[in-house]
């Protein structure tokens, strides 16, 4: 499979459904006229290093902030210790400014902002915005959304705000905590009002798979403003969760459902994590379609695989990329029939031999 291409092809197609999504929207079409070019441009890059025997991704997931001021039940961040109030070791704004110059040189075109929750780092925000060849969507849980922000988000278009949700107000309530869904609600309306795109990311479980998987809350999420729509599989990384996570016979249903509801709702974008990894030829992270930099700084697999050597403290985006222990870790879930899931999550054990020297690379 030439993976480069089969990316720059879905990139095209999300870009082909922001233009639906903008159709009659002046500011939008403008937005779009300016990041096409930026989004080809990246693409050259990430070819001529190919050529050079580097392989770039074009996405990097970048958790700019370990502290959350909400406490979501089951939240992955916490159960791993990368979210916390313990701020100490957090790369500061000119660190993540380093690095941002970097991907971008390399051909990155996505840089996906994560936490905790990244509105916390109001100095980080910042500096992104400089980066105007590159899209940021956002992750965050809107709580912290204030003019200031609605302000930065209107004057840099390429920050794609994505909201955290699980459903209707019951299951997001449940979750989040009380008055989470209407906060958010608020929220998006206001994006609405501006038409300005957004997006939802929905933690998919056994709890709530029929309610979120469904033709009538997409259409309800799209009758909000909605433009993109995550599905994100649960991961069990909080013992004693186990029977929140979706197994294959669910993992099928909702790949089928949501290749349906990209042919039926064609002016919105739509991303199954870790699904849309199968037909790409298996798991996408250690560098082949992303990796992930934690709040510190280590250059991580992925943020259900929290496990790093290298740090970008001290070390380059091109030195992670080129890396054994990444190298190695790309084998592993080359060698692992993909069933649906986190790849490297179900080969922990190995992941952790490796980290710990028991392995050789």
């Amino acid at each position: 499979m030439d993976l480069n291409r089969f990316m720059n092809q879905g990139i095209a197609q999300l870009v082909k459904s922001a233009g639906r999504y903008y159709l009659n929207n002046p500011k939008g079409i403008a937005f779009l006229a300016k990041i096409a070019p930026e989004i080809k441009k990246s693409a050259k890059r990430r070819q001529r290093n190919e050529e050079t025997g580097l392989h770039v991704p074009p996405l990097i997931i970048a958790s700019i902030a370990s502290r959350c001021n909400l406490h979501c039940a089951g939240c992955y961040s916490r159960a791993t210790g990368a979210c916390s109030e313990h701020t100490e070791e957090e790369m500061t704004a000119a660190q993540w400014e380093k690095i941002l110059r970097e991907v971008s040189g390399l051909g990155v075109t996505f840089v996906l902002l994560a936490g905790g929750e990244p509105l916390m780092r109001r100095d980080v925000m910042e500096v992104a915005a400089s980066f105007r060849n590159i899209v940021f969507p956002v992750f965050t849980n809107a709580t912290m959304m204030d003019q200031e922000y609605f302000a930065l988000f209107e004057q840099n278009r390429n920050f794609i705000p994505v909201f955290s949700i699980e459903g209707g107000k019951e299951m997001t309530d449940k979750r989040r905590g009380e008055g989470a869904y209407e906060v958010v609600h608020d929220v998006m309306w206001h994006f609405k009002k501006k038409k300005m795109l957004f997006g939802a990311s929905v933690t998919v479980t056994k709890e709530n798979m029929d309610s979120v998987v469904n033709d009538d809350y997409v259409q309800s999420l799209r009758n909000d403003g909605c433009g993109v729509l995550f599905f994100v599989e649960y991961v069990p990384i909080e013992a004693g969760t186990e029977h929140l996570m979706l197994d294959k016979f669910d993992i099928e249903h909702m790949q089928e459902k949501v290749e349906r509801f990209k042919q039926g709702f064609d002016d919105m974008i739509f991303v199954s994590f870790p699904g849309d990894e199968e037909m790409m030829g298996g798991c996408l992270a250690s560098g082949r379609g992303f990796f992930h930099i934690n709040a510190n700084g280590g250059a991580e697999p992925c943020p259900f695989s929290p496990y790093s050597k290298l740090n970008l403290k001290t070390d380059s985006i091109e030195t992670v990329l080129r890396s054994g222990f990444f190298g190695e870790l790309r084998k592993i879930a080359a060698d692992a029939e993909h069933h649906g899931g986190c790849t490297l999550f179900d080969h922990e054990r190995e992941v952790a031999a490796l980290l710990n020297g028991e392995r050789d690379f």
